[in-house]
């Protein structure tokens, strides 16, 4: 069976399954294009809230196929760009996807798996699960947005380690260091992130649309930019329907439904 993504619906949330369980989940062109076809389809369906990857079985993601690796050095060099465009697309997307998306991660994310983990918005991760930014072990270096998130995430030394080492990273100190949001029971990862879904949906989505973008920002701006487009955001949330909604339900104690 080739590898693909699995779409499912649990009430609101879009669940994409990794599905490539004979190469441990291993990423593929054919998985970036399914990814990038999923989150355009959930951007214009009112029902979908939040999106959540998952790996299919024990292993979350291996990253990208040293097999079809192997074979693409006999290529021309285009062919192996044209495949890592495809899966930065895919990250692009997932970063401006207006809703949230959770990456649940269960047995290990490995390489552009690890990238693709730290690209969601939030990351559950069971207690036994490793990272490993794993490309020096076979004299490869990063991709999907691995060094950049890395980069900004934790000190220089410490990306370093990992990028250079190549070692296995435990879900509870990326957690201790703000990288993994939830430490779930080994089997509940996936179920944890779809009770974190649930709590988001309930949530106005153009609230969370705004946040997203702001967060996106907010990286590579600086604060005298960033005040102007905070003030143009809460204008425009508390001019919509659900800021009337949300405020009302506060004051009066109520739970509010937001459309």
């Amino acid at each position: 069976m080739t590898a693909q993504i699995k779409s499912t619906s649990e009430g609101q949330t879009l669940v994409l399954t990794l599905h490539n369980p004979a190469q441990r989940n291993a990423l593929g062109p054919e998985m970036y294009t399914a990814g990038i076809e999923a989150l355009n389809g959930a951007e214009g369906n009112d029902e979908i809230r939040s999106v959540i990857i998952v790996g299919e079985g024990a292993w979350f993601c291996a990253g990208g196929s040293l097999q079809r690796l192997q074979g693409n050095r006999a290529q021309p060099p285009s062919v192996q760009a044209e495949s890592i465009d495809a899966l930065h697309n895919w990250i692009d997307s997932i970063r401006a996807f207006p809703k949230p998306v959770i990456a649940a991660v269960e047995g290990a994310a490995a390489g552009a798996g690890f990238s693709l983990a730290l690209a969601c918005d939030l990351v559950v991760a069971a207690r036994d699960a490793v990272f490993a930014a794993s490309y020096s072990n076979v004299a490869l270096s990063p991709d999907g947005g691995l060094s950049w998130q890395l980069a900004q995430a934790v000190p220089r030394q410490l990306a370093s380690q990992w990028l250079l080492g190549g070692e296995r990273i435990e879900a509870s100190r990326l957690h201790a260091l703000g990288l993994v949001n939830a430490i779930a029971e080994p089997g509940q990862a996936l179920g944890d992130a779809l009770a974190l879904a649930a709590k988001l949906n309930a949530r106005a989505p153009n609230a969370l649309a705004s946040i997203k973008e702001l967060l996106n920002e907010a990286a590579t701006s600086t604060l005298s930019a960033q005040l102007p487009r905070e003030r143009d955001q809460f204008v425009r949330n508390l001019h919509h329907a659900n800021a009337g909604e949300g405020i009302a339900a506060f004051l009066s104690k109520q739970i509010p439904r937001y459309s």
